[in-house]
């Protein structure tokens, strides 16, 4: 199976299904003496967890995490960091009724056309489980990234039909996490909790969407033509599992206006530093970062397995109907707001390490 490596200097290769033994991965790339903040990666990966509160799975993973290599005391060696996060909360037996069915919208057809078989036990190696390795990974990532002063914040900003219509800049993100849902606005937050709960009574699902914002980014990070860093973080954002769209800056409503009134102007700020008046290109212009805050929009379709009787078919092609079980998120936005902010890191810390590599050879 291709496809488990991300990133060119700053690489997380992944492994492992999500009722096997456990999931795991190595990062190669992350320099040596970065002292680690195990604490930071506790919480990070405590965001993500399953069995975190009344809106998510049941499922009850710890997601302890056994670092093999890489890290001495503390501190990275400059060699790969191998790691491992044993599955606990098993339950294989949940998912027999599926095993000869295809779920619909989930993977399980395509999986079974591309490699002939499938693991059915909660999707393999398909499951969101995986991203737990991410999470670990992004954590690192950030505390690199954080010794350059760029600091990473996502939050929920629609759940369903539920939005959050305020820019990010009047946004606390420090509240986020005082949400069930991580919408640092109460209003809306109960808003969205209201309407999840509603559902999972129903046995069904919903999407949303979360923002991501990256401040204190250097100009020049990104690499025309193939590599720019709007299209490695689409890339990013769009492995996550759910995710059906994105967009940056002004996003699809650029489409709509006029060059007059979408340009951000040049000036200079009181150091004389040179910014922009405006931010609608997202901090991102040619594909490469131009030292505004970058932001963008991630959206979640709705979980794929639901409690509900669907129709579809079986191996055989023969019409069946479906009543899935299992233990699934009625919606995933909560829990895939770390899985963002990782995500973004990875693709922060790939780039700023190219860029270094870039001016070496200058």
């Amino acid at each position: 199976m291709a496809g488990n490596s991300f990133g060119k200097v700053f690489t997380l290769t992944t492994f492992g299904e999500s009722h096997g033994a456990a999931i795991g991965g190595v990062i190669d790339g992350c320099p040596a003496g970065l002292s680690i903040d195990f604490s930071q990666i506790d919480k990070q990966m405590s965001r993500r967890k399953p069995g975190q509160s009344s809106v998510t799975t049941s499922r009850k993973e710890d997601d302890l995490y056994e670092i093999l290599s890489g890290v001495y005391e503390g501190v990275t060696t400059g060699t790969p960091i191998g790691f491992i996060i044993r599955n606990q909360d098993q339950k294989p037996g949940d998912y027999e009724k599926m095993k000869d069915v295809f779920r619909p919208s989930h993977s399980d057809f395509t999986y079974e056309v591309k490699y002939g078989l499938r693991d059915h036990r909660g999707g393999g190696r398909s499951s969101a489980r995986e991203t737990a390795a991410r999470v670990f990974a992004g954590s690192i990532a950030s505390q690199f990234l954080a010794h350059s002063g760029i600091k990473i914040n996502a939050f929920v900003s629609q759940v369903g039909t539920v939005s959050l219509n305020k820019p990010y800049d009047q946004i606390d993100f420090a509240k986020t996490d005082d949400s069930l849902v991580r919408c640092p606005d109460k209003k809306t937050s109960d808003e969205m909790i209201g309407y999840i709960e509603e559902l999972k009574k129903k046995g069904d699902s919903t999407g949303g969407i979360i923002q991501c914002v990256v401040s204190n980014v250097p100009a020049g990070l990104g690499d025309p033509v193939f590599d720019k860093l709007h299209a490695d973080l689409s890339k990013a954002m769009l492995s996550i599992n759910a995710v059906h769209g994105f967009e940056y800056g002004s996003g699809f409503a650029s489409a709509s206006m006029m060059g007059s009134a979408h340009n951000d102007e040049f000036s200079t700020d009181v150091a004389g530093k040179i910014i922009t008046k405006t931010n609608r290109s997202g901090g991102i212009q040619g594909g490469i970062s131009n030292g505004m805050d970058i932001y963008f929009n991630v959206a979640f379709k709705h979980v794929a397995t639901i409690l509900q009787k669907q129709n579809t078919v079986n191996k055989a092609g023969e019409s069946t109907e479906l009543e899935a079980a299992g233990r699934h998120d009625p919606c995933v936005v909560p829990r895939a707001v770390p899985i963002v902010e990782a995500m973004a890191a990875l693709v922060l810390a790939d780039h700023l390490l190219r860029q270094r590599l870039s001016k070496l050879k200058q």
